[in-house]
């Protein structure tokens, strides 16, 4: 068998580009039509499948706005964005591949879900993919935390068996990305035989896998299989507990604790002032409440199976401000439906409880507003640099 991966080259070991090269990871994320008007300035769900203020997002895919969207998170300085899922919603390789064609620098985070096509063409899409885009995807692997939306797509595993899919989906993905050779495999969801692909990753040793979930399950299939763990916006001792947690279950599955990275995910809600965010912040909230009344169940999230979701409705429970502005009153209102917890203050006060985090072990965050394409060049303005200016101090301070 040829040795290529994929373009007549030789593999050989290099970071993955979607990282940057600055130590820290900014990601935003990406929709594929317009927000409603009725949305405008309290959106919830970029991509669709979640609770929105007043309205869904529309239906279809709307290309110049994607591109829009893509090239305005280019220009704020992202180095990546996140192409959403849900089993109602456009596919995310595919809205990924197009306005890769049309971007020069960002990366594209892309959720999948286990379990829709066969690992071995997943992982052929992605090696395909991340040849034609010269190293600029990553998958984000979200298992799934909602009974009825996995039957919308005829999946009617349990949680736990959806996960023990999840571990051996991706067992298989690594195998046909970094084995030269034709291998069999007979496992509980999958057999194959001969199975092997022409198309090789361009990021080496292969395409970033990016993890999602709260349960021990999921804690421990990312112990084994995750590049990236990601954490939903939590108090920072309660994130200092999750790193040290999967760090002990990544060295209990024999690998090197030290090569697993995380993100934080959370909104920054800015001002020119703590006031005017702090204001800024309730108007939000207003929004979101009259729109979701009747719609969600105090204390319960839309998710009912996202052990992510319980989490952050606990934390809201104990509290709207957890250290000195981590807010979780939308999560309460949301159901946590997704990333929902924010910080709010001026873009020096985020900028310093983002690198508060960093300091903790979390060097990317996934960051987008409630009024997404004007907030993500507002990110770029002032709060992106001043994230990025922070690490460098901190990696100068480290190489005296």
């Amino acid at each position: 068998m040829s040795d290529s991966i994929g373009n007549g080259a030789t593999p050989e070991f290099t970071a993955p580009s979607v990282y940057g090269d600055d130590g820290v990871t900014i990601i935003g994320m990406i929709g594929v039509v317009r927000e409603a008007a009725a949305n405008q300035g309290a959106t919830l769900s970029l991509f669709g499948g979640g609770i929105n203020p007043g309205a869904e997002v529309p239906s279809g895919v709307d290309p110049d706005y994607i591109l829009d969207f893509a090239r305005t998170h280019e220009d704020a300085g992202f180095d990546m964005v996140l192409t959403g899922y849900s089993s109602s919603t456009p596919d995310g390789f595919e809205v990924a591949g197009y306005a890769a064609a049309h971007t020069e620098r960002l990366g594209y985070l892309i959720a999948h879900r286990p379990g829709f096509v066969a690992p071995t063409l997943a992982a052929r899409k992605a090696a395909t993919l991340d040849q034609l885009t010269n190293g600029r995807i990553a998958l984000h692997i979200i298992t799934g935390g909602n009974d009825v939306e996995q039957r919308q797509d005829g999946d009617w595993l349990d949680h736990d068996a959806r996960y023990r899919r999840t571990d051996e989906y991706l067992s298989v993905v690594r195998r046909i990305w970094t084995e030269r050779e034709p291998f069999d495999h007979e496992g509980e969801f999958y057999r194959l035989q001969d199975a092997y692909s022409q198309a090789r990753c361009r990021q080496q040793p292969h395409v970033p896998l990016f993890f999602g979930g709260a349960s021990d399950i999921a804690l421990d299939v990312a112990s084994r299989r995750a590049d990236l763990f990601a954490l939903w916006g939590e108090p920072r001792a309660s994130i200092a507990q999750r790193i040290e947690d999967v760090k002990t279950r990544v060295a209990a599955a024999g690998r090197d604790p030290s090569e697993i990275r995380f993100s934080l995910s959370v909104r920054p809600i800015l001002a020119d002032t703590e006031d005017k965010a702090w204001e800024r912040a309730e108007q939000i909230l207003s929004r979101i409440r009259q729109a979701t009344a009747g719609r969600i169940t105090p204390g319960v999230p839309t998710r009912p199976q996202s052990e992510g979701a319980w989490r952050l409705l606990r934390f809201a429970a104990e509290g709207n401000v957890h250290d000195e502005r981590l807010w979780m009153p939308i999560a309460a209102a949301s159901g946590a439906s997704g990333s929902t917890t924010c910080l709010v203050g001026t873009p020096r006060q985020v900028a310093d409880s983002l690198l508060a985090y960093y300091d903790l072990g979390c060097t990317a965050f996934i960051i987008r507003g409630f009024d997404p394409l004007a907030d993500a060049a507002e990110y770029g303005r002032e709060l992106i640099p001043l994230v990025r200016q922070g690490v460098a101090q901190r990696n100068r301070q480290l190489a005296r």
